[in-house]
C-alpha cells in the first residue's frame, strides 16, 4: 500500500505548460533563412544542454554550441527569440485543479530549466505559478531530473518523506527517476492522468 500523501510536486513543461521544441526549430530556420528540416535533424538535448540547465555554462556558451551542432550563425538574439518561443499556453483544465490541490496540500513545482527560460516564464506565468510554494529549479540547484539527488535535495527541501510526495512529470526517464529515489509518481500522457490521480486524493481530504 502506498504512504499517504503529504505533498504535491508538479514538472512545469509538458504538465502546467504545454512546450514544443519544434517552434523553436522553425523560428530558427526562419532566421537563417533555411527549411526547418535542416535543423531539426540536427537538434537535440545533449551534454551542453543538460550543463546549460545545470548553469555549468551560460547562454552564450550555449548558443555558441548551437551555432556549431544546427550550422546557422545567428546572432544570440535570434536564438534566444527561438529559444523562448517553446513556450505555449498553460495546459487547459490545469490551473483550475492546481488551485483546488494546493488549498489542500503542499503544492511545489521541479523543473529541468535554465536562466533564460526561467526569466521568460516567471513573469508571463506569474499568476498561474501563484500556487506552489517554492518552484525547484535545475539551473538553481545544479542538480537536474532524473537525477537521485536532485530528488533526494527536493525532498529535504520540502521536508516531507520522499514516499509522501506524489510527483507528476511528462518524461518518463523522470517519473523513473522520481520513483527510484523513492516518491509516489504519476506519467503524465495528458491533463486527464493529472485528474485521475488528484480526484481520489483531492476527495478524501
Amino acid at each position: 500500500m502506498s504512504e499517504p500523501v503529504e505533498a504535491l510536486l508538479f514538472d512545469l513543461g509538458g504538465v502546467f505548460v504545454d512546450i514544443d521544441f519544434q517552434r523553436a526549430i522553425a523560428r530558427w530556420a526562419a532566421h537563417a533563412g533555411c527549411e526547418p528540416e535542416r535543423i531539426r535533424g540536427r537538434y537535440m538535448h545533449d551534454e551542453a544542454y543538460e550543463r546549460h540547465e545545470r548553469n555549468e555554462i551560460g547562454v552564450g556558451d550555449y548558443f555558441a554550441s548551437l551555432r556549431t551542432s544546427l550550422g546557422i550563425d545567428l546572432t544570440d538574439a535570434q536564438f534566444l527569440d527561438g529559444w523562448n518561443a517553446i513556450f505555449g499556453d498553460v495546459i487547459p483544465g490545469f490551473a483550475p485543479l492546481l488551485a483546488r490541490a494546493a488549498a489542500q496540500l503542499p503544492t511545489y513545482a521541479f523543473t529541468n530549466t535554465n536562466p533564460a527560460h526561467e526569466a521568460f516564464w516567471s513573469v508571463r506565468f506569474a499568476d498561474g505559478l501563484k500556487p506552489f510554494r517554492r518552484i525547484f529549479v535545475s539551473s538553481t540547484l545544479g542538480l537536474r531530473k532524473p537525477e537521485r539527488r536532485a530528488f533526494d535535495h527536493v525532498a529535504r527541501e520540502i521536508g516531507v518523506p520522499a514516499a509522501r510526495i506524489l510527483f507528476f512529470d511528462d518524461a518518463i526517464a523522470n517519473v523513473e527517476g522520481a520513483r527510484a529515489a523513492g516518491m509516489q509518481a504519476v506519467h503524465v500522457r495528458s491533463n486527464e492522468d493529472v485528474v485521475a490521480a488528484l480526484e481520489p486524493l483531492l476527495a478524501k481530504r
